[in-house]
């Protein structure tokens, strides 16, 4: 599994997120955390690509907001995202493959 990291510094516009997904376009992953978001609304989507983007908001003064984007292959996955504050989420996935105990 391939997770990274983005520092947005701001995913408020339609093209910040477009140039996000430009930009993840460009890399292999399976993941991506999102960090300073500032976003004054959350937003869930589910893209044409399977491709699924969760971002929480930021504080009242326009800091931090933390998200994540989860591939195609993986969001089959995905339980839940919950941000737990402005700067922590939380992404829950499903196990996909056997498990041993």
């Amino acid at each position: 599994m391939a997770i990274c990291t983005y520092n947005a510094r701001t995913l408020a516009s339609e093209a910040a997120i477009e140039d996000l997904m430009m930009q993840a376009d460009k890399i292999k992953y399976d993941v991506i955390g999102l960090t300073e978001t500032r976003r004054r609304h959350p937003l869930n989507a589910v893209y044409e690509t399977g491709e699924q983007l969760f971002l929480g908001t930021c504080d009242s003064r326009g800091v931090g907001g933390v998200g994540v984007l989860v591939n195609t292959s993986m969001a089959k996955n995905i339980d839940s995202f919950e941000q737990l504050t402005t700067r922590i989420g939380r992404l829950r996935m499903r196990r996909c493959g056997p498990t041993q105990l």
